[in-house]
C-alpha cells in the first residue's frame, strides 16, 4: 500500500501516488477489458486514488472502472472529470491545442448536471469522490461551472471538487465559489512550467496538485524508441522522429543517473516528483499489473540533496524539445 497525504488543506487521504485510466482506451496501443479490470483491481488493492473521465473512450473507461471497483467500493477513490464534448449532438466552444487538433468544450450549468448523472450512471456509484472540470470553457465564466459543479456537492452525487488545465487566475475565482481540493495540470521532468505560477498559488490557497502524464507520456520510462502508427502520441511535437531523437539525447544523462541509483528511470521519475512535497499526487497510468508495483516502489526511494540537485541539473526547465498540449 502506498502512504496516505491529505489531498490539501480541505480533501480527504489518499494514496501519494494515484492511477491513470487513459491509457486503457488504446491511446498508447492496443488494451484488452478483461486485462483493464484486473489492472484497476491491482491499483485499487495498492492504495491508489483511480483517475478517469467521461471524455475517456466516450464513456467507456468510467463504464470500465465501474465494472473493475464491483464489490469494491469501500476501498476504492475514484475521480472523473467533466467538460469535454464528446457526444456530437452537444454544442460547445472549440479550443485548439499544441497538439493539431481542437476541443470541444462545455461548461454550461446543465450540461454539467447532465454530465454528473451520466458520470455516475457509467460508474455505478451513489456518489464522485473527486470531480475535475477537465478544461474551462473559454465561452462560460469558470465561477457558472463550478457552481453548478458545488450544486452537485450540496446534492450528494459529489464529494470533492476539483479542476485541471486551468490557470492561476482560474484557480482563484473558482475557489471562492466552492473549495477546490487539487489542480491537475501536466507536471514531470518532461515539463516543469507548473512551478512558476500555479504551483505557488495553489500553495498558498492549500491545494493539491496532481501532475497528469508524470513520466512524460511514458518519455520518462526510456522505453519509447519509436511509435506505432496509431499511437495518440503521433499529435505531440516532442514525440516527432526529429524531436524524439533529440531529446533521447538531452535526457540521457538522466536515465544514466537512474541505473547509477539502481532504480528504473520511471522510478527515478516518480521520486523526484513525491520529493517536491507531500501536496504532489502523481498518477502515472498503465496497462500492466506489474508497472503498478514498479510504480508504487518509487514511493520509497529516498533522493539525498545532491541527488536531487544532480537531477534538477540534467532535466532542467525547458529542456524537452517540441511544443506542448496547453
Amino acid at each position: 500500500m502506498v502512504k496516505k497525504y491529505f489531498l490539501g488543506k480541505m480533501g480527504p487521504e489518499v494514496g501519494c501516488l494515484g492511477y491513470g485510466a487513459m491509457g486503457l482506451e488504446g491511446y498508447y496501443g492496443h488494451s484488452d477489458d478483461d486485462q483493464a479490470v484486473t489492472t484497476i483491481r491491482h491499483a485499487v488493492a495498492a492504495g491508489m486514488m483511480i483517475d478517469s473521465a467521461d471524455a475517456y473512450g466516450g464513456g467507456h473507461n468510467e463504464s470500465l472502472i465501474g465494472r473493475a471497483i464491483r464489490g469494491l467500493h469501500d476501498r476504492a477513490f475514484v475521480a472523473t472529470k467533466l467538460g469535454i464534448v464528446f457526444d456530437e449532438k452537444e454544442t460547445g466552444t472549440d479550443r485548439p491545442t499544441g497538439w493539431g487538433f481542437s476541443l470541444k468544450l462545455n461548461g454550461r450549468p446543465d450540461y454539467v448536471r447532465k454530465a454528473v448523472d451520466g458520470s455516475l450512471k457509467r460508474l455505478d456509484l451513489d456518489a464522485i469522490d473527486l470531480l475535475y472540470l477537465h478544461f474551462p470553457d473559454p465561452g462560460t465564466p469558470i465561477e457558472d461551472t463550478v457552481g453548478a459543479m458545488a450544486d452537485a456537492v450540496r446534492e450528494g452525487k459529489v464529494r470533492y471538487l476539483a479542476l485541471s488545465n486551468v490557470t492561476s487566475e482560474h484557480v482563484r475565482r473558482a475557489h471562492k465559489i466552492h473549495p477546490i481540493v487539487a489542480v491537475q495540470y501536466e507536471y514531470s521532468l518532461w515539463r516543469r512550467e507548473a512551478e512558476i505560477d500555479l504551483l505557488p498559488t495553489l500553495r498558498e490557497l492549500g491545494i493539491a496538485l496532481v501532475p497528469w502524464s508524470p513520466l512524460g507520456s511514458g518519455f520518462l520510462t526510456g522505453t519509447v524508441e519509436k511509435l506505432d502508427q496509431n499511437d495518440f502520441r503521433q499529435n505531440n511535437p516532442r514525440f516527432n522522429a526529429e524531436n524524439l531523437a533529440a531529446n533521447r539525447d538531452r535526457f540521457a544523462p538522466l536515465m544514466a543517473l537512474a541505473q547509477e541509483l539502481d532504480v528504473t528511470p520511471a522510478q527515478l521519475a516518480l521520486a523526484w516528483l513525491l520529493h517536491q512535497g507531500q501536496d504532489i499526487f502523481p498518477i502515472p497510468g498503465t496497462r500492466l499489473t506489474d508497472r503498478i508495483d514498479e510504480n508504487a516502489r518509487a514511493a520509497k526511494i529516498k533522493l539525498d540533496p545532491a541527488n536531487l540537485q544532480r537531477i534538477n541539473a540534467l532535466a532542467r526547465p525547458g529542456l524537452p524539445e517540441g511544443a506542448t498540449l496547453i
